[in-house]
């Protein structure tokens, strides 16, 4: 199953009765940026939606910097969108896709279905020329039932269970110099999950900024196609998720995203950590 629309699509259909545009745009540096830009300008149609605001829960102890939403304030939130159980939903990002991706997977968490990354992101439809508004979108309330898919995520304990288990394999999803543990500019503690694989989220994406093709994805995931199971961590179970579509169209199946992820892994004295290449 594919999951990332292009640019082309979404300016022939970006106005059809059923196609809702999502404008997931953020940076973790500045958490008033994203809302900013799209202030300034963004997809006609488009509706906001924020990483902190709206796409994670109030951070905790435990469960990471970024934890899941309350799954009725967003199923809310989708329906004061206009978003529906039929909806063909469209997010992006002009962030290589990371923060479309978080959308993305919640709303496949939530057991839909019709929901895309556009390709290449913001950045490349303005370049293109095409259309770009700073009008707020019309307001089409709907309703937005969910339909929670609990096999798709695991929590701390699941993975402790797992590691070392035959036909699992974890992947992190950080660039190589957080999971070797030889720096860590976020999370108090450095390294990675004991068994973790390095799978650098940005290598779903080409340098100009485009999703590999699905056979391209193929050929980065080989060593895994024979895998029963496998877990998909990064920071903050932000961005493992355009890994996990990355490997969904590779074709492989049961990927599970923990999402909690390193946060809420070293948050634990006694997970353990391992440091150095695997």
């Amino acid at each position: 199953m594919l999951h990332i629309l292009s640019q082309e699509w979404l300016f022939e259909h970006g106005t059809d009765d059923d196609v809702v545009i999502v404008d997931c745009r953020f940076l973790l540096t500045n958490p008033a940026a994203g809302r900013e830009s799209y202030e300034a300008d963004h997809i006609p149609g488009a509706h906001f939606f924020d990483l902190d605001q709206d796409l994670s829960g109030a951070k905790q102890r435990h469960g990471g910097r970024h934890p899941l939403p309350n799954i009725d304030e967003l199923a809310a939130k989708l329906g004061q969108a206009g978003i529906h159980n039929q909806s063909v939903i469209v997010a992006y990002d002009d962030q290589g896709g990371m923060y479309a991706s978080r959308f993305w997977w919640l709303l496949t968490f939530l057991g839909h279905e019709k929901v895309y990354v556009l390709d290449g992101g913001y950045s490349k439809w303005k370049q293109a020329g095409y259309p770009v508004t700073e009008e707020p979108p019309m307001a089409h309330p709907a309703t937005f039932t969910p339909h929670v898919r609990s096999e798709m995520v695991v929590n701390v304990e699941e993975v402790k269970e797992r590691i070392g288990r035959p036909g699992t394999v974890l992947i992190d999803s950080r660039e190589e110099r957080r999971y070797l543990g030889l720096e860590e500019p976020i999370d108090p503690v450095a390294g990675h999950i004991p068994g973790a694989k390095q799978r650098f989220w940005k290598d779903s994406i080409t340098d100009d900024g485009s999703w590999k093709s699905p056979e391209a994805q193929q050929q980065r995931f080989a060593e895994l196609k024979d895998a029963e199971e496998i877990i998909v961590y990064c920071g903050s179970g932000v961005s493992a998720c355009p890994n996990v579509i990355a490997l969904s169209e590779a074709g492989l199946k049961n990927v599970k995203l923990y999402s909690g992820s390193w946060s809420d892994w070293c948050s634990y004295p006694d997970s353990p950590i391992a440091t150095g290449r695997e």
